[in-house]
Formats: C-alpha cells, structure tokens, sequence
C-alpha cells in the first residue's frame, strides 16, 4: 500500500494517476452540452448506495469508470453557459492548477513552520486585498471557508469589540434581503433572535439609511447597544449594494462596528469600470470577500479583512503545541492567531496564480463581461409582456417571473412559475434559482458566466414561458 504515498519515490505514479484524472474531466467538459443531465436522486443515489466501500478496485483507471458513471456523467456543470442559478463560477484554468500544486504539496496554513512560502503569499494577498478596499495601513485580515465563516469572524470582533457584559442588550442592524448568515452568527454568538434588526429595503432592495437612523436612535434610546450594522455590497438575491457612504456616516455617529458583507460585490475591487459602485467600503471596520464568486476561483477561496489588525486578537488562543507565546515575541507568523480555524487550506494560491498569470485587470474584465451581460438580460425581461422583472441590476442577478397572460390568480401564477423551474431542470437543459418576493415566488438569474450570451438568455426565457404555459393548460384540462 505505500505505492499509493505521494513522495519522491512514486512520483511517476502520481504523474500518471493525475494526468488520466485530468483528461477524464477535460473530456467531460469538451463533451458536455448542457448543464445537467437530469438525473434524479432517486435513480442516483441507488447506484452510489451500491458500492461496496470495504472492497476496493485496485486500479486507477477502473476507479475512474466507476467515478464517471457516479460523478462525473451528471454533476452540475458551472462552466456551462446556461448554468444561471446560484453563485458558483465557472473558474479560470490558473487558478485549478494552483489547486492542483495546492493538494499535492498539502501545506497547512495554520503555522509558520508548516507552510513557509505560503504563509506569506497568503499575507501578501490579504494586504493586497486590504490596499484595494482602502483600509489604511493598520489593516489585516485571513483567509477563510467562504462568506458565511467570514461573517462570523467579523461579528465575533465586533461583538467583543461593543464591550458589553450583557449580550442581550447587542443588536445587529442589517436589511431584511441580506444574507441569513448573519442571523445565523448572531445565533453562534449566543445573541438571541431578537439581537438582529431587518431593516427596510427600498424598490431598489437596498438598505433605507432614513430607516436605519431610526433604528439606531431607538436603539440607544431604549439603553441597548448598536454592535454592529451589516452592509452587504451584492445581496445574494438581487444584487444590489446598499447605500455605503451614508451607512458608513451613521456607524460614526453611533459608534457602531461597521461591517461590508461584499461576499459577491468584491470582483468591483478589480472591475475597470465599475469600482465607484464599491465608494465608501473604505470606511469598513471589516469586509468579507468572496474569490470563489466574483473572481472566479474555485471553492474554497475567501477572506475576512479587518481595518484594525489588533481586533484579531478576540480569534486568538495560543498552544505550547502550535503556536506559543513565545513566538509571537520571536515575529514567528502563525496564521493561526488570527484564524478561528486551525488546519487550513493553502487556498490564497489559487488567487495569486490567477494573478501572476492573468493580472487584476484580467479578472475585473471578466465581471464587467457578466454585469453588462445582466444590463442586457434586464432590458429583454423589461420589453418582454410574458415576465415581470423586479430591479433593474447592479451587478449581474435578474429576479423575475413569468405572468401567463390567461391567468390571473397569484397561486396558479406561483406553481407555474415553481413548475417551470423544477422542469426545466429536469430536463437539464438550464437551471435557473428562485426565490420569494413579498411573499410571491419568483425566478433567479444569477449570471457569472462570461461565455453566457443575450441568445442563452432568450431561449431559456422562451423554455420557461413553454414550461409555465404546458402547466397551466395541463392544470385547466384536469380541472375542466
């Protein structure tokens, strides 16, 4: 068994192992002509239920045929261009091979003296980070699982931060279309559900700052304590950024934590043209980003940044095993101090081989690509009688539905459009999200695909109208 130990002595064997892999996918992804098959879970899951996992197959290229009937056959494809649900990306070939590099040599990024070279390019891109979000120079930060783990660091810090020896009294104002990681943290911390505050959204579903205001003042008012208000820049459903600046105003005043959810908004940080979306994030008492979103990296690739690098120290717990006192008197850079994980991913490789080999530019181009596709998107759903659009967008998410023109009951027009999204990815021919506007279901867009074009959008828009009409005359003909 330890020809399979990946060290100097089976490196050939690692060679080709990985090469067969590596052709296998790039295979399924020349070939792949549609974003899913349309498999279910209950066709799926017998035949994965099936394997007999005490009884391996000894051999590289048959567990590659058994991966490509479990796996490969019918996973979702993000890379293709009628993928417009969620926000995964299709990634940037540098960045899977710095994946590659990555789990091979398999550093960890928690000590210094596991992962050397890495701990500094990871510090070089949360510096790199933090000087284009205009932070200041006391700034710092740690890359992170993803958005949600993000958050609740920032949270943490604030929560320790506010000072207070009665955590019933923090509140945290954040708009009610805002991510629900943020209640989720607060539940973590040991806040109650009444600790996070929803703030109204305009027609525009960003933050009201008039509503805010009065949040805060009743608030103090009322002898609570304002921990933190959460700005998101690009809310997961609509993408649309709220009113930084003035935000930015009111936790001065209040001497409120601020913090800047921008988990999807951060690809504005290398945009060409659209950075001024992201003007006041520079005042943040901590930003969470996500590269695995907006810059096209594979998952995981996230960071936490923090204006003031001593509020690290709320994650800060030292073991004689790990990461002693001692070295932190030595200047010895363990990650770990900062992180509220341990064993960690060397993860920041992926964004500096994008970087080295694409440039910023490169990247921001790519989202400029996909928010001017959205622009597009949004002036079709706008001139198109069969849909109703809800915002026109900031970034590159569409939300809207289709209103059959026969019908005019809310609920038959909420199963039609429920009915067209779970067919169409039945049928593998697109997968679109949905979500609930003022209590009604809508359709999602979310376009990160810089190869998805105007046609892409029409036709799927032309399924699912097929889709919501067959229903609804099925329906008509069952009732008649």
């Amino acid at each position: 068994m330890r020809s399979h130990l990946l060290n100097g002595l089976t490196a050939e064997h690692y060679r080709r192992s990985v090469t067969e892999g590596v052709e296998r996918v790039a295979d399924r992804l020349a070939t792949t002509d549609r974003p899913f098959t349309g498999v279910t879970v209950d066709a799926l899951a017998p035949r994965i239920d099936g394997v007999d996992l005490d009884r391996p197959l000894h051999d590289t290229t048959a567990a590659l045929d058994e991966l490509e009937e479990l796996y490969l056959r019918d996973a979702v494809y993000f890379h293709h261009p009628r993928y417009l649900a969620h926000l995964n990306c299709p990634v940037v070939i540098p960045a899977v091979l710095g994946e590659a590099v990555l789990s091979a040599v398999n550093s960890s990024l928690d000590t210094w003296d596991q992962s050397a070279g890495g701990t500094l390019i990871e510090r070089r891109l949360i510096d790199w980070t933090a000087e284009r979000i205009g932070l200041g120079p006391a700034a710092d930060g740690v890359f992170t699982s993803g958005g949600t783990q993000s958050n609740l660091q920032a949270l943490l810090l604030a929560r320790e931060e506010a000072k207070s020896n009665t955590l019933a009294r923090l509140r945290i104002f954040t708009s009610e279309v805002s991510h629900f990681s943020v209640r989720k943290s607060a539940k973590l911390l040991g806040l109650g559900p009444e600790s996070v505050v929803a703030v109204p959204v305009g027609h525009d579903r960003r933050m009201q700052t008039v509503a805010l205001a009065h949040e805060l003042e009743r608030c103090t008012r009322d002898g609570l304590i304002p921990m933190a208000v959460v700005a998101t820049a690009g809310t997961t459903d609509f993408g649309s950024i709220d009113p930084l600046p003035e935000i930015a105003e009111l936790c001065a005043q209040y001497g409120t934590w601020m913090h800047v959810d921008a988990a999807y908004g951060c690809g504005l940080l290398v945009s060409p043209r659209r950075r001024g979306l992201l003007h006041g994030i520079e005042r943040a008492d901590s930003v969470t980003v996500d590269y695995h979103k907006s810059f096209f990296q594979p998952v995981s690739s996230s960071a936490v940044l923090v204006r003031d690098a001593a509020t690290l120290r709320h994650a800060t717990y030292h073991a004689e095993y790990l990461n002693p006192r001692s070295a932190v008197r030595e200047r010895i850079p363990n990650q770990v101090d900062k992180s509220l994980q341990t064993t960690r991913r060397f993860d920041a490789l992926k964004l500096w081989m994008t970087l080295r080999v694409m440039g910023a530019d490169g990247i921001g181009q790519l989202f400029d690509e996909v928010c001017d596709l959205a622009a597009e998107g949004w002036k079709l759903l706008a001139a198109d009688p069969r849909y109703d659009v809800v915002v026109e967008p900031q970034l590159s998410t569409l939300v809207f539905r289709h209103i059959p023109s026969a019908v005019t009951d809310p609920a038959d027009i909420d199963r039609a459009n429920l009915h067209a999204r779970k067919a169409l990815f039945a049928s593998g021919d697109a997968v679109v999200a949905g979500t609930k506007v003022a209590g009604r279901h809508y359709l999602k867009f979310t376009l990160l695909n810089p190869e998805t074009t105007v046609d892409d959008i029409a036709t799927v828009l032309d399924l699912i109208a097929g889709h919501a009409e067959q229903y609804l005359g099925e329906s008509l003909d069952r009732a008649s």
